[in-house]
């Protein structure tokens, strides 16, 4: 697992060399803590046998992909719950949180995206920015983002969308600490963090996002964080640089870049 998993494809996009499937033993118990990058912004959380998915699109999306996902929702045999950070559907994945909704009790999220959830007959918990709750032998804080794009759009102009309504999650686990700041601008709060031991990076060069130099003052800020890339070589959109960031150029440009990391899709990563 390193740089080395990253190709470029016939239009130009960084996108991983292959899939490594997640099977059953992948959610069971476990004298340690993992990570498995699921594609797109979602990854697996097995905190000693505590399993939590983050954003997990595992099927239906609205746009082409250049990957298979590591594991169809039919497949995931238990969880002990779903985050989500916001509304969009490359993280609130509809039909991925209805199909694993049998093993599955509970769907965290902010205030309003926990609200959508229960419209959907799931099981929301909505939270505040900066709320703490615990699953398992996880506990979870919503941590501030600034994401709300669509206050610039007739389509989704039914509402006025505020900070509050988009995250990013820290857990603290029996074996350190991670943090996914989620999609957003940089923030001065996010400078202002504890150092994390992992942290799932969104390096989107997007201005709906951190943009890539905001990406990097990011991870400089926190020399010693390895850095699990996210957000990239999943979605067949060369032009959108929303899904094209590339992990060789990033691991360019930041102190120490041996700790930036990228996983295929499923590949295990040991907190």
């Amino acid at each position: 697992m390193d740089i080395a998993t990253v190709r470029t494809n016939d239009k130009g996009q960084a996108v991983p060399t292959g899939t490594v499937a997640l099977t059953a033993d992948a959610f069971g118990p476990q004298d340690f803590t993992t990570i498995s990058w699921l594609g797109g912004a979602g990854f697996l959380l097995n905190a000693r046998g505590t399993c939590i998915m983050v954003d997990p699109v595992l099927e239906g999306f609205d746009m082409p992909v250049v990957f298979d996902a590591p594991i169809a929702p039919a497949d995931v045999p238990e969880l002990d719950a779903i985050l989500i950070t916001h509304i969009d559907n490359d993280h609130f994945s509809r039909p991925t949180c209805h199909d694993v909704a049998s093993v599955c009790p509970a769907y965290h999220a902010p205030q309003y995206v926990a609200s959508v959830a229960r419209e959907e007959g799931l099981p929301g918990v909505g939270h505040d920015i900066d709320e703490s709750f615990t699953v398992g032998n996880v506990t979870a804080r919503l941590t501030p983002a600034w994401h709300n794009w669509q206050n610039d759009s007739k389509k989704w102009g039914y509402r006025t969308w505020e900070r509050e309504d988009y995250c990013g999650y820290w857990f603290d686990t029996p074996d350190g600490s991670i943090w996914l700041p989620g999609d957003s601008k940089l923030l001065p709060e996010h400078l202002e963090m504890p150092e994390p031991g992992l942290i799932m990076l969104d390096f989107s060069d997007n201005e709906w996002h951190i943009t890539f130099d905001g990406a990097v003052k990011l991870a400089n800020a926190y020399p010693n964080a390895r850095l699990l890339c996210i957000h990239w070589g999943t979605v067949d959109a060369p032009d959108w640089s929303t899904f094209n960031g590339d992990p060789r150029v990033l691991a360019d440009h930041v102190t120490n870049p041996e700790r930036v990391l990228a996983p295929l899709p499923g590949e295990i990563v040991v907190l």
